[in-house]
């Protein structure tokens, strides 16, 4: 589905205060939002809801509706086949497999349970007229029969509803955290999530998420928010952010070239792209910093030249930049590792790995944040996580200083003009202002 571009609609302010850090939120006007899925059961051809809906109505799925049909609210259980769903919903077993070859883009063999499906019968019929298939939130696949008993398949995209919202606020301990207290009246837990997580991607060259957050620092993000034809709330696209760092600042403004590829770019225009990934984890927290400590096993204090990423086992790791294998294998206290050469004299290390990912081997070219290797504990190590290394002309140096990078590659010179303006109105509504 093309979401609608902020250029295209007439923005009003809206102003959210929400508890703690006064985030304000900037609305959009949005298409209409479609009535739930139990609407539909209930007659409603406009409607859509989340699996697990039909609880709602009585035991045997039974509705009965105005028009004079017979309407079966059902949802798929776990081991079931739809065959069986049907058949417990008064569809007789020869008629199941014509319907069922009518409903293109639906394999049997591979629908999750959950799946609501609603089965529609005219009172004075014992033959249903309609079966309707919800494949995803706002996805319905309707199967009706015609007046020579053959049975056709439409399919229903429901609409969302799309606003645009600012939020942001201080940090007191990490960034979720902080959207937790910033956009609880925007967004739920699991949307907070999701932009926390945006966020990291779009910053993951410049900042790390999991170690450079001070207490103190801010941030303001605008995004847009999607609410589904139930009600369900998702993250979209990321427009602008802007993190304060220690008093630095640092924006990314979402920009599309002439040729419709998107990318994010600082306040003086350069890519937030750059050489080297800031953490080799997307999902990532790191449980003990660069320098002295007191070694897990050994017991004794030992200089600890790298940072410890705990994460679960199995947790994919990527190639901080392209460059070439030079080492996969087994090495002492490391246990599985992998050594990278990059350019201008970097070295990257990835210890404890609990396995290569399929092709790793010494003399393999790799690319950035191309998967490697996995999460483990082999090696001196009493749990799980990545232990991760820079080294620089052979010197082993401290990953959250030797990494920082403050400047990716400018934008085109034909497209300065028009960034500036596409900057200038995103910055006003991050702002607060009116584009």
């Amino acid at each position: 589905m093309k979401r609608p571009t902020p250029s295209a609609r007439t923005l009003t302010t809206v102003v959210i205060v929400a508890l703690g850090v006064g985030a304000l939120a900037i609305h959009l006007p949005h298409v209409h939002t479609a009535a739930p899925f139990a609407a539909l059961a209930a007659g409603d051809s406009g409607g859509g809801a989340a699996s697990g809906e039909s609880s709602a109505h009585p035991p045997n799925g039974t509705i009965a509706a105005a028009s004079g049909e017979l309407v079966r609210a059902d949802t798929l259980h776990a081991g079931e086949t739809l065959s069986e769903l049907l058949a417990r919903d008064g569809v007789k077993p020869s008629r199941v497999p014509r319907i069922l070859a009518a409903a293109t883009g639906i394999d049997e063999r591979r629908v999750p349970a959950g799946l609501p499906v609603v089965v529609r019968t005219a009172r004075a019929d014992s033959v249903p007229s309609e079966v309707t298939f919800q494949l995803a939130v706002d996805h319905l696949i309707h199967v009706r029969r015609a007046a020579d008993s053959t049975w056709t398949a439409t399919e229903e995209r429901l609409p969302w509803k799309t606003d645009t919202l600012a939020v942001g606020g201080a940090i007191s301990s990490n960034l979720y955290a902080a959207l937790d207290d910033s956009a609880a009246a925007v967004l739920p837990k699991g949307a907070r999530s999701e932009l926390a997580w945006s966020l990291a991607d779009i910053y993951e060259y410049r900042v790390d998420m999991s170690r450079d957050l001070q207490p103190g620092d801010t941030f303001r993000v605008l995004f847009e928010r999607l609410i589904g034809p139930n009600g369900v709330v998702k993250v979209g696209r990321v427009l602008a952010a802007r993190f304060e760092l220690s008093g630095t600042k640092t924006d990314a403004v979402r920009f599309g070239d002439a040729k419709g590829i998107a990318q994010y770019f600082d306040q003086t225009g350069r890519s937030m792209r750059a050489a080297f990934l800031r953490v080799p984890l997307q999902f990532r927290r790191i449980s003990s910093v660069f320098g002295l400590r007191m070694h897990p096993i050994l017991g004794i204090m030992r200089e600890h030249t790298g940072i410890d990423y705990a994460a679960n086992a199995g947790t994919p790791v990527r190639a901080i930049g392209d460059g070439v294998v030079t080492f996969a294998g087994r090495r002492g206290g490391y246990g599985n590792m992998i050594d990278i050469r990059h350019r201008n004299g970097f070295v990257s290390r990835y210890g404890h790995l609990r396995g290569f990912a399929a092709g790793i081997r010494a003399g393999r070219q790799v690319t950035i944040g191309e998967t490697i290797g996995y999460v483990g504990m082999t090696g001196l190590a009493t749990g799980p996580h990545l232990h991760f290394e820079i080294l620089v002309n052979g010197t082993q140096r401290d990953p959250r200083t030797a990494l920082k990078q403050n400047a990716g590659l400018p934008i085109a010179t034909a497209d300065r003009v028009r960034f500036d303006s596409v900057k200038s109105a995103l910055m006003a509504l991050l702002k607060g202002g009116v584009a």
